[in-house]
Order: structure tokens, then sequence, then C-alpha cells
């Protein structure tokens, strides 16, 4: 098996038997069997760390059950071959060169040296940014829960914003806390960190301590990132100014904290402190817009990434300037750069494209719903204006299959399914002929 197949084969085990767990009658509050559909439905959005759930989180499922959620976010959030080398490095187990290559492939690094110190850096920035957010958020919660439940509810959350899943145990996401901003920021702060992607972050640590300084793409995740916060909130305070389910009747300080919060949940986290399903068309279209990009690679969150599209739009800006090298920062980017990022956004509206198609024709719910609804799921987000918790069984199937799609990538999933790569010789090249384009 290829490391693409052995990943996406890895996700599905893991998906299945949280959805096994999850259907038993201890992980229900009623102490009887959830159906299987919406079980695995749950084990699917938590493993994706996606958020969108058929069932509310905190009232349906036990402590048995939330426990197995957290679990399944956790493993999801890291991915298969960081557990599983954390898993070898506890019994001190040798990590093989196939091994390696796994954790190159899951990772998206370019080489294989220095896979492992990497994962170690990442399973120690992942136990540290987890326990800061969990005692802030203890210390906040206190104020309205008993300590053990408040500790609970800090853990839960803190684990759910890091890894970019959204799920929650209030019912109503963090919509109570929309002019909080200890919650708020707090919650903010970890689903940015966790959206940057552990490369750029194990850059930025060894840029604190002088070690060196930043590649290419880490400037390139951390410009695109800024520029999207900032707009995004821009954009959506206007959107939602004069809208009186939304922000027309908050204070300025809720105000800017629910345009800010609303600007970062679409990368890929799924929390809202403003209700989704008030929301103007412009803003959702927006969010659709944000969704569909996601964070950036080699972390917990979703979308076609930040990279890919810088990297698309540095191709559009170079093909109208007529120029031939595509350029970054005073760097050139290979051609297989542009052509894997073209193809993963192609992938992407194909397969957004074709669920959107599905799903207009078993639920009965507006084309701006639905498609935010897939955006959601392929974006591994979580957000959804209600669409959720009615879908039909073939619905719920498609967007199972849109999450897991979108967790493990469209363009490995792709490699995963293909029979075999192409055993042509480079050396053989084609006739070259020219076809009109534009």
């Amino acid at each position: 098996m290829t490391p693409a197949q052995i990943l996406v084969l890895g996700f599905a085990v893991v998906i299945l038997t949280g959805g096994l767990l999850l259907t038993l009658p201890i992980s229900a509050r009623s102490g009887q069997l959830t159906p299987f559909l919406d079980a695995l439905f749950t084990a699917t959005s938590a493993t994706c760390v996606t958020g969108l759930v058929v069932v509310d989180t905190g009232k349906h499922f036990s402590l048995f059950g939330q426990l197995v959620i957290l679990l399944l976010i956790q493993v999801g959030g890291l991915g298969i071959m960081t557990m599983a080398t954390l898993y070898a490095l506890v019994i001190g187990k040798r990590i093989t060169l196939r091994e390696r290559l796994l954790i190159q492939e899951s990772l998206g690094q370019f080489q294989v040296a220095g896979v492992v110190r990497l994962t170690r850096a990442i399973i120690l920035i992942t136990l540290a940014t987890e326990s800061l957010g969990s005692l802030i958020l203890f210390l906040r919660f206190l104020s309205d829960y008993p300590p053990l439940k408040a500790f609970y509810f800090a853990v839960f959350h803190t684990v759910s914003a890091f890894n970019n899943a959204g799920f929650d145990l209030f019912g109503t996401s963090l919509m109570g806390f929309v002019g909080d901003p200890v919650v708020i920021l707090t919650i903010s702060g970890l689903i940015i960190t966790g959206g940057l992607g552990f490369t750029v972050i194990y850059e930025l640590l060894g840029l604190a301590r002088g070690r060196h300084g930043l590649s290419l793409h880490s400037k390139v995740v951390l410009k695109v990132t800024g520029l999207l916060l900032l707009f995004g909130t821009i954009l959506i305070l206007l959107f939602e100014l004069r809208n009186p389910e939304t922000l027309a009747h908050l204070d300025w300080k809720a105000k800017l904290l629910g345009a800010f919060f609303h600007a970062v949940t679409p990368r890929t986290a799924g929390f809202n402190s403003l209700p989704t399903g008030h929301l103007t068309q412009a803003t959702l279209f927006l969010t659709i817009l944000l969704m569909f990009i996601g964070g950036s690679p080699a972390g917990t969150a979703g979308g076609i990434k930040t990279s890919t599209f810088a990297t698309i739009l540095a191709a559009v800006w170079m093909i109208t300037r007529g120029k031939h090298d595509l350029e970054l920062f005073g760097r050139r980017l290979p051609n297989e750069i542009v052509a894997k990022a073209l193809v993963l956004m192609i992938l992407a509206m194909f397969l957004v494209g074709t669920v959107v198609m599905v799903l207009l024709l078993t639920e009965d719910w507006p084309f701006l719903d639905l498609a935010f609804e897939t955006v959601s799921a392929f974006g591994t987000v979580g957000l959804s204006t209600g669409v959720t918790p009615t879908l039909s069984p073939i619905g719920k199937v498609a967007i199972i299959l849109t999450m897991f799609a979108g967790r493990v990538g469209p363009l490995t999933l792709a490699m995963a399914l293909a029979a075999q790569r192409s055993q042509q010789a480079p050396s053989i090249r084609l006739p070259e002929e020219r076809i009109l384009v534009g």
C-alpha cells in the first residue's frame, strides 16, 4: 500500500471504531442505542475535526460518549501517524524508514529528514497550548460552574478549539459569550494557532530563540492568514452592523468581538458567537469563500489551504502580467507546485459541486444554505445554518463523505484511490501541440 492509501485507511478505521463506540447504550444519556448513521456521522465529524452535529453533543451523549468524541477530536486533529509516533516513542520503539515516509506524507513535508523531531515538537506544542488554554478557560468558567464541571468544560472546549473541531457542550456554541473577551479571544487564539500548521509554529518558536529565519511557506501562511482575518473582520462588521439578529443590538466591544470571531471561525473551527442562520446573504457568501480557503497545511485545519490560495493568486498575477516565473517574497516557485495547487482547487470545486447537486435533489433547503453546509463539511468547519439536524439519510452519507475527503485532502484521496501510478519513463515525451484557451 502507498502512504496515501495507508493514511486514508487509518482515518477510516478510526472513524468506524468511533462510530461503533458511540452507538452503544453507554454512550447515550438515555441508555439506549444511538442509530448507527447518527453515531457514524458524529464520529466522522469528530475525527475529521469538523463540528457538524445531527444530535446535541451535551444533551444526547453521556460522559463516556463525550470522552470518546474528545479522543476522536485529538486523534483526528494531530493525525494518525502523529499519534502512532507518540505511542512508539512512549514504548521506546524504533521508528523505521517506512514509518518515517508515512509521517512525511501525513505532515506534508518535503523530505524525510527531521520528521521524527518535528513530530516530537508537535506533541509538545499541543500539550503546552492546550494546557494554557484549559487553564485560562477554567479560571473563567469558575464563575459560572462548579470546579469539576468548569475544568471539564475548559478542557473539552480547548481541545475542540485547538484542533479546529467546533464541538461544544453548551448547545448554542459560544453565542452566550459574544461579548466576553476572555472566552472569545482565548478560543480565537487556539483556533488560529491550530490553523497555522505545526510547521509554521515550529519555525516561529525557532525564530524566537534566534535559531533561524522563516521559510517561504511560513511567510506566505502568516501573510495570507493575517489578510484574511483583517478583511474578513472588516467586511463582516459592515455586512452585519445593521442586522438586528446579529450585531445591531450589541455594544461596540461586542460588535468588534463578534465580527472578529466570525472571521476567525471559518479558519475551519466551527464555533459561532453569532446565530449563523440569521446572518445576511452577503456574510453567508463571504463565509463560504473563507471556509473554502480554510487554514494552512500540516495542521488541524481543512479547506484548500492558505498556501494553495496564495499560489493560485500568484499564478493568475504572473499570467496576466506576461511573466514566465511565479515569484513570492523574492523566491521562484517550481511549476509542479503551481500544477498541484490548481489540481487541488479543481478537485475541491468538483467535489463541492457534486455534493451540492446531490443535496439539492434530496433536501428541501435553499441553494445557499446547502452550498454553505457542503463547503462547511469540505473545509471541516462545522458551521451550519440549521441544515444538519434535518438531513435525510442520503444527505447524511453525502456530508460524511465530504467531511472525510476534506480531512484527508482531495488530492491524497484521489492518489489513494488510483489503481497505480504511471510507470512511463520520464525520458519519453510526446510531441507538443497547442490548443486555444480563453
